[in-house]
């Protein structure tokens, strides 16, 4: 950390625009919101119209997932991600592979729920506006499978992310280098 240089971080720590912004903290939200849900609904007894709500509002904030999640990738490719590392080395490294590991994570999550989804002859409702229509069959004993990876993968979300959030905020308060301030909203 002697060879930090505050100067250069501070060159690197442009912000990133807003819409990349906007689809990283609407990804967390929904992230964090779809985990609630989904523990939630372990709380209330089956067949209850309360536990059916929360399946209906957890599937419709996965389509709006699998969404953000096309977005973020596209706008990415589209932008060649303009905004100069704020890291190097070890630091760029780890970093590189948290945001890959995230990526992945998430697009298995939401393959996984389309699969269960589709194992039940059904579509994902988006909020009973539209559906998204079985691309594949699943037989049952293959949706009991794909519901523990669903579930596994939500939990290895929640720890990858929760690893982000925390060197977010040792870069914010402990290496002072606006690494974090980049991801944040300007003010006025």
């Amino acid at each position: 950390m002697s060879n930090f240089n505050m100067t250069a971080a501070d060159a690197r720590a442009a912000r990133y625009d807003h819409f990349t912004i906007t689809l990283h903290w609407l990804t967390a939200l929904l992230v964090l919101t779809l985990f609630a849900l989904a523990e939630a609904r372990g709380f209330v007894a089956r067949g209850t119209p309360l536990r059916a709500d929360l399946i209906f509002v957890h599937i419709s904030l996965g389509v709006l997932l699998a969404v953000v999640l096309i977005l973020r990738i596209v706008w990415r490719i589209a932008t060649h991600r303009r905004t100069a590392p704020a890291v190097s080395g070890l630091h760029y490294a780890v970093s590189t592979f948290v945001h890959l590991a995230l990526y992945v994570l998430m697009i298995s999550q939401v393959s996984y729920g389309f699969l269960m989804i589709w194992a039940s002859g059904n579509g994902p409702s988006f909020f009973g506006l539209f559906s998204v229509p079985p691309l594949v069959i699943v037989d049952q004993p293959t949706r009991h499978v794909i519901g523990e990876l669903h579930d596994y993968t939500a939990w290895a979300i929640i720890a990858v992310a929760g690893i982000h959030a925390a060197a977010a905020l040792m870069h914010h308060y402990v290496l002072r280098d606006r690494v974090l301030v980049r991801m944040i909203p300007a003010r006025g």
